[in-house]
């Protein structure tokens, strides 16, 4: 009797790379029930409640960021990463791996160069338009790197798009609208916007929409503010923000039912919030993130080529282009429909399950 393949899937740190991962590890074990799964992250990370409330094993290194400066963290990087190295190899033996998956993060550089060092094959998944450092250097040696955005520079790279949960790839809009708006706890009939900065919320977008809340009744359009959380917005007396036709939450489990309400949603530009807007067909303002190397303007950027997806600054999105812009584009359902047929036509709604199939081809099962 066949050994059953063994799969390690590293990655973490956000929730752009846990998704993913999930992703891929829901859709192998779909494909061969049998798969053994471990997935390795580091300790105190979002991955190490996320993942087991997913239903998948764990396992940690520490986290060894690479010195951007001559410091004393410079002078202790050798030492310390050797050790994630090592702890690397200790999980990869222990759990007889066929193939190391990764997504990025800062655990994934120790686990590619383990599993390099004891020949076990790797795949990787770069979610980024923008590729990070980890899977840069895993990519030189890598079986295979596949991308979720076509542009990616990454050579010899394969575009498969972003791997999403089922729940969410499969999002009928028009049929699910009025159930998700129901279960979100917002009126049926307004033209309706979902602002959100994702889950760990963003101060410049909260201030714009406390700004603008009590504008929404004489606009005859209803606002879901996801705050993010412990990103309550207040009101002067220090009470949790209240005007008519808005409703504040700081996080929802469950982005499909986000996707399937809102007539327009305004959101950061992260990889994973990209795709799916594209997979499901959502009329979308990106508000890019304003730090780092502009990464998420780049992953944007294919929507916003393609008349789907307005983006404004960060620095710009304020109450007055809020007031400007947004009141009239979420009435505008001519507007909004050719903005959806165009983000639905961007979608890729099966790179998970292409991920799966790859992965297990290499893994030699």
């Amino acid at each position: 009797m066949s050994k059953a393949p063994s799969v390690v899937l590293a990655g973490g740190g956000t929730a752009g790379h846990i998704s993913p991962m999930l992703s891929i590890a829901d859709a192998i074990k779909a494909e061969a029930p049998e798969t053994k799964i471990l997935t390795v992250g580091t300790s105190g990370s979002m991955e190490e409640r996320l993942v087991p409330e997913a239903g998948y094993d764990i396992e940690f290194i520490p986290k060894v960021p690479f010195p951007r400066r001559p410091n004393a963290a410079a002078l202790k990087f050798p030492l310390q990463f050797n050790k994630a190295l090592k702890q690397a190899a200790d999980i990869l033996r222990r759990a007889e791996a066929d193939v190391v998956v990764g997504v990025g993060g800062y655990v994934c550089t120790p686990m590619y160069l383990a599993a390099h060092k004891l020949n076990i094959p790797v795949v990787i998944h770069e979610g980024n338009a923008k590729p990070g450092l980890a899977n840069k250097v895993g990519a030189k040696k890598a079986r295979l790197v596949a991308t979720a955005f076509e542009n990616t520079p990454i050579a010899g790279a394969r575009y498969v798009g972003m791997p999403m949960r089922g729940e969410v790839a499969s999002v009928d809009r028009n049929a699910r609208r009025n159930d998700a708006r129901k279960a979100l706890g917002i009126d049926a009939d307004l033209p309706t916007i979902i602002v959100t900065g994702g889950s760990l919320g963003a101060l410049s977008m909260n201030t714009t929409v406390k700004a603008i809340a009590g504008l929404l009744e004489e606009w005859g359009i209803q606002l879901l503010h996801i705050t993010g959380h412990d990103k309550v917005v207040l009101d002067d007396s220090g009470k949790p923000l209240e005007a008519t036709n808005y409703r504040q939450v700081e996080f929802i489990n469950g982005m499909q039912d986000v996707y399937a309400a809102a007539d327009l949603l305004v959101v950061r530009a992260g990889a994973a919030t990209v795709s799916e807007i594209a997979a499901v067909g959502v009329p979308a303002v990106f508000v890019p993130l304003p730090i780092g190397n502009g990464e998420q303007a780049l992953n944007a950027r294919g929507l916003v080529d393609a008349g789907a997806a307005l983006l404004v600054k960060d620095s710009e999105f304020t109450p007055e282009w809020f007031s400007a812009n947004i009141p009239t584009l979420v009435k505008d359902s001519e507007t909004l429909a050719d903005m959806a047929t165009k983000s639905y036509s961007h979608g890729i709604r099966n790179a998970a399950q292409v991920m799966a199939h790859e992965v297990l081809k290499v893994a030699g099962k």
